[in-house]
């Protein structure tokens, strides 16, 4: 039988509804992450349902388009009171039908990865989320690093845009304003590579991170970890075993995995190799 909830519309969801975002991931026992929803919502396109007696959100999403190659959805919520009704698939299958034609991709919880697959979500990909406080372990990265310059955004965004495969200087361009810390690695040959660090309640948010080399994304976490007291936290692609063991061997611990899924693309664009973390895992 159809449920009620089916009848309420879905809308677009705007910066305006950026506290009633918060309190729902609040009401599923996230992070209220304020500043994270500010910059989705400014830079991706919001989906909501209103609950129908006018008390915040049944659910929410933001898909976040990087042109007709791809575009990502995170921030899929919805309300306590509304769980288990059918309220996600209804809100994902509309999303679906929006972006109709246009591959897509998303980091998906083990709770929610089996509603994904049912979608037509393929895992393609796993992340490990770490967190902790930094403390250096072993001989110090070789790799010099230094903050970014205005200079540097052209640069940044042609190395961004050939590693990440889509054009996301809608996103990068943002990350000045939107981080507490952008760091940059250059040889004789130019940047060869660049990670920032936002603030993310109590911690310190990794990404995105793009290097040439497991040496140079060594540098620049190790760069951003002297640059504060809080606790870091990043998402890296499993297959950047290396790395994953240099954070754990400096104090950085394991929380959890995502399932990296895509829709109508076997695996994501652009070069995983340089790829190492990104900006989050709720854009990509």
């Amino acid at each position: 039988m159809p449920s009620p909830l089916d009848a309420l519309p879905l809308r677009r969801l705007t910066t305006a509804d950026l506290i009633a975002c918060a309190d729902l991931s609040e009401d599923r026992g996230w992070p209220r992450e304020e500043h994270k929803w500010g910059l989705l919502l400014a830079a991706g396109t919001g989906y909501g349902i209103d609950a129908p007696d006018g008390k915040g959100l049944v659910s929410a999403c933001v898909v976040t388009s990087y042109g007709p190659g791809l575009a990502a959805i995170g921030m899929v919520l919805v309300a306590e009171r509304f769980a288990r009704q059918g309220v996600g698939r209804r809100l994902m299958t509309d999303v679906l039908r929006e972006w109709d034609g246009t591959p897509l991709t998303l980091h998906a919880t083990p709770n929610g990865r089996p509603l994904y697959e049912e979608l037509g979500f393929e895992t393609t990909g796993r992340a490990e989320m770490v967190r902790g406080h930094f403390q250096p372990s072993g001989p110090a990265p070789t790799v010099a690093t230094r903050p970014a310059s205005a200079d540097d955004l052209p640069a940044i965004l042609r190395l961004d845009a050939e590693v990440f495969g889509q054009d996301r200087t809608h996103m990068i361009t943002r990350l000045p304003a939107f981080c507490d810390q952008l760091r940059v690695a250059r040889d004789a040959t130019g940047l060869t590579g660049f990670a920032a660090a936002w603030p993310n309640m109590n911690t310190q948010v990794v990404g995105p991170l793009i290097a040439q080399d497991t040496e140079t994304a060594k540098a620049l976490v190790a760069s951003l970890a002297a640059g504060t007291d809080r606790p870091l936290r990043t998402d890296v692609d499993v297959r950047h075993e290396e790395l994953l063991s240099w954070l754990k061997a400096s104090g950085v611990e394991s929380v959890g995995f995502n399932a990296v899924m895509t829709y109508g693309i076997p695996a994501l664009p652009g070069d995983w190799t340089r790829r190492f973390a990104p900006l989050t895992v709720a854009a990509g």
